[in-house]
């Protein structure tokens, strides 16, 4: 098994501070496997008739266990599962716990109780940046082709039937089990046009038409689709001046890899780079900022900003643009934000530079980051946040 450094890090720096650890992720994306390079752990497949039946008395299964790590994959397969978790928390602290699912904890009709306050929640993304140097693959054209999650990613080329694969297991496993949604063609066809419009403004009316539902139901696909993990919703920052988009989403696909497959790319244009690219950077913000705390930006005149990230309560605001030449970004939407909200960093992130380069440019200072280097930058701008991720208990 290739290492994921950096998210068993994470692992063990949240496990430190509470005893519960909700590890989410769309299928495929490698949580078992994570699970499975924590050396200490023991890890419990609650498929499993046994391990089910080991679990009907949980305060017993875990004086048994006495101290250390203990996962629970697909722990949804329990009858009770939140009171399992609840049991753990309040009762045998010494006890680590690893829960895993595909969607948010929420979502799940048998956890009447959420655990507000008894956990973390963890989401595993995509391949980040971390993930590639450990896995070796730092060729981005691969990386934005094939998508992040590893067993396509570390395949020997594109593989299309296993994303068609991947998009039936979904809705016969995670659609079929969590929802009632019980026109199939309807669903994916709504599935199949928002991820080739990945990265734009969200309309559901612009949908109802082609979808043949109402548009009331393209909200609730959409809905189902952030709860599972398959598309991240960006809310608009800002709105304050009525100049500013108040309430109109950006939507992203999960990961690249399903955007090229409907988009039937199997090569890449430099504008393909560029438009992919936001989707890494998406992927990088979120493996370590909260996801409330990423934002796009975008007035009535057009001017926009890729990301916004408000990394803490201060007033400080990170204003994140993504093209793949530097020599293409044009300064105006950055202009058009700092008018309005003057303070934070300004960053542009791209493919095609070597080493981080400082410029002025329409008045602010910009900061020119390669992606490859990305993810450093982050942790030179939230040193504090970095610093406490790394620890282990």
């Amino acid at each position: 098994m290739l290492p994921r450094s950096f998210w068993t890090a994470r692992i063990r720096g949240l496990l430190g501070r509470r005893n519960i650890l909700w590890l989410a992720g769309v299928r495929r994306v490698g949580k078992t496997t994570l699970c499975r390079l924590l050396a200490d752990a023991t890890l419990l497949d609650c498929e499993l008739p046994r391990v089910r039946r080991a679990l009907e008395d949980p305060e017993l299964f875990f004086r048994r266990q006495g101290k250390g790590l203990v996962v629970l994959d697909e722990i949804h397969r329990l009858l009770n599962p939140s009171e399992v978790l609840k049991i753990a928390a309040d009762h045998f602290p010494e006890v680590q716990v690893v829960a895993t699912g595909s969607s948010t904890l929420a979502a799940r009709r048998k956890f009447r109780d959420t655990l507000a306050g008894r956990k973390h929640v963890l989401w595993l993304l995509p391949a980040t940046l971390a993930d590639l140097r450990d896995f070796g693959k730092l060729d981005l054209d691969e990386r934005m082709l094939k998508g992040g999650l590893p067993p396509f990613l570390l395949g020997p080329g594109l593989d299309d039937a296993a994303l068609r694969e991947w998009i039936d297991s979904y809705w016969a496993k995670d659609l079929q089990e969590l929802f009632a949604v019980d026109k199939k063609a309807a669903f994916l066809k709504f599935m199949e046009l928002l991820f080739h419009q990945s990265g734009q403004l969200f309309e559901a009316s612009s949908f109802a038409a082609p979808c043949e539902v109402s548009r009331q139901t393209i909200q609730n696909y959409l809905q189902i689709l952030e709860t599972t993990l398959v598309a991240l919703v960006l809310r608009p920052y800002g709105g304050a001046s009525a100049a500013e988009i108040k309430a109109q989403p950006k939507i992203y696909a999960f990961d690249t890899g399903f955007v090229c497959y409907f988009r039937e790319w199997d090569s890449l244009r430099a504008e393909d780079r560029g438009h992919l690219l936001e989707h890494l950077v998406l992927g990088e913000l979120l493996a370590h900022v909260p996801k409330e705390r990423v934002f796009f930006w975008r007035d009535k005149q057009k001017h926009e900003i890729d990301f916004v990230v408000r990394p803490s309560r201060r007033p400080e605001i990170w204003a994140i643009e993504c093209k793949a030449q530097p020599s293409r970004f044009d300064p105006s939407g950055l202009k058009a934000f700092r008018a309005r909200h003057p303070h934070g960093t300004n960053l542009v992130v791209c493919l095609d530079l070597a080493e981080p380069l400082d410029r002025s440019l329409a008045g602010l200072e910009v900061r020119f980051v390669p992606f490859l280097r990305f993810d450093e930058e982050l942790a030179r701008l939230s040193p504090h946040r970095a610093n406490a991720e790394r620890q282990r208990p």
